[in-house]
Order: C-alpha cells, then structure tokens, then sequence
C-alpha cells in the first residue's frame, strides 16, 4: 500500500527537480542502484516494469526502503493497464508512471489515492490526462515530441499543466536549464544518469557522485532562474 501521499509525491517530485528511471534483472544490482540514489540525496526513485519477474525485484526493494532508506519514495513505471497498476500498488508502489494515457489505468490510481502521471504527446492527451486526474504527465518521448519548445508552447495556452519530460534528457546545465526554463515541472532520467558502464562495473560510488552532481546542477538552475 502508498505510504505517501499525491501532494508529498508530488511535491517531492517539484523540490528535488530529478526522478530516476531504473531497471535491470539483477535484484542486488537495483538494490545497489537504488542505495546510491539516496545516499546521493534523491529521496524519489521510478522503478521501470520491463522485465519477467520484475514485480519480484519491486518487492524487494520495497523492503529495503522499509528496513533501510527511511523517506524513499519508490514508485512504477511502464505500466500500461490497471490490472498492472493495482498489482503494483498493493505491493507498495507510491506512484504511477506509464508510457500512454489508459482511462482505467487513471480510475485505479484514483480510486486509491495514488498520484498518476501517464505519458503524452500532444496538447489533446495532455487535457484529456488531466480530465482524467493527472496532476503531472510524463512528456514521452520528450526529445522526439517537440522537446523544451514543447512544453513551453503548451504551458502558453496552457499555463496550469504540470510536465515531466523524460527521454532525451541530459544531466547538463546547457540541458537541463533548457526544460526548466520551458517551465517542466521536474525532468525524468535514465540511462543518462546511470551510465551502463558503471552499472557494469559495480561502480556505485560513480553513481551516488552523479545524482549528486546533477541534483547540484538543478538547484543552481532554479537560483538562476529566479
């Protein structure tokens, strides 16, 4: 079941500016991954449903945050139904993330209180979402969709919506400062914040020093932007 609540999801999501995407089959891997991001000083992390027995791996991530990690706030992403998000959420999801807007992916998720950010990529999907309850939606494929222009054409007609671009997005300021600028509401990353290389190598020092850097790089952006 959700330990947190839509506005502290939220609102986390707003305040640390980054919510990390991560899978990978090998459970003490994502362990690892997930230890690194907090101790890095990301207290939000989007485990990605991608792989056979990926809810077993969730599981057990839900029980290190409770043993471990005390403010973590694990939510799931690539879901694409409601039998996937309710199967998610009685085993300790947070929040939902998925890569399309489903209608009764949004009446599970609000049925239950839990915070849902479906992926869009027109100004139609985008109001239909919020029609539907979404507080944020996942821009997706952000870079390929109109990238920064995007979201800040939007918010013009549309001032209210609430975006999170992920895909295409780097951890630079040159980057980053465009989709803040365009008015996002915080950005989701991937592999770009988790270099495969490291993974490989078990180099989760490298990891932790890479959300710290870019958690860095976003604080100063938001200054500069004020």
């Amino acid at each position: 079941m959700a330990q947190y609540n839509k506005m502290e999801i939220l609102l986390t999501m707003k305040n640390s500016g980054v919510v990390p995407v991560f899978y990978h089959s090998d459970n003490e891997i994502c362990k690892n991954v997930l230890k690194a991001c907090y101790n890095g000083g990301l207290k939000i992390f989007e485990f990605t449903n991608r792989g056979d027995l990926a809810h077993e791996i969730f599981s057990e991530l839900v029980k290190l945050v409770k043993e471990e990690l005390p403010g973590m706030i694990l939510g799931v992403g690539s879901v694409v139904d409601a039998a996937t998000a309710a199967f998610y959420i009685q085993s300790g999801a947070n929040f939902i993330v998925s890569p399309i807007l489903n209608a009764d992916t949004a009446k599970m998720c609000n049925r239950r209180g839990v915070a849902w950010c479906p992926g869009c990529g027109s100004a139609t999907e985008i109001i239909n979402a919020q029609e539907l309850g979404a507080d944020v939606v996942k821009l997706f494929p952000a870079k390929e969709v109109g990238g920064p222009s995007f979201i800040k054409n939007i918010k013009s007609p549309m001032p209210w919506s609430n975006i999170m671009p992920t895909g295409g997005v780097e951890p630079t300021y040159e980057n980053l400062l465009q989709w803040f600028k365009a008015g996002a509401w915080c950005v989701g990353m991937g592999s770009k914040l988790f270099p495969g290389e490291d993974i490989k190598k078990g180099n989760y020092v490298a990891v932790k020093n890479k959300v710290e850097e870019v958690l860095r790089l976003v604080k100063k952006i938001k200054e500069d932007l004020e």
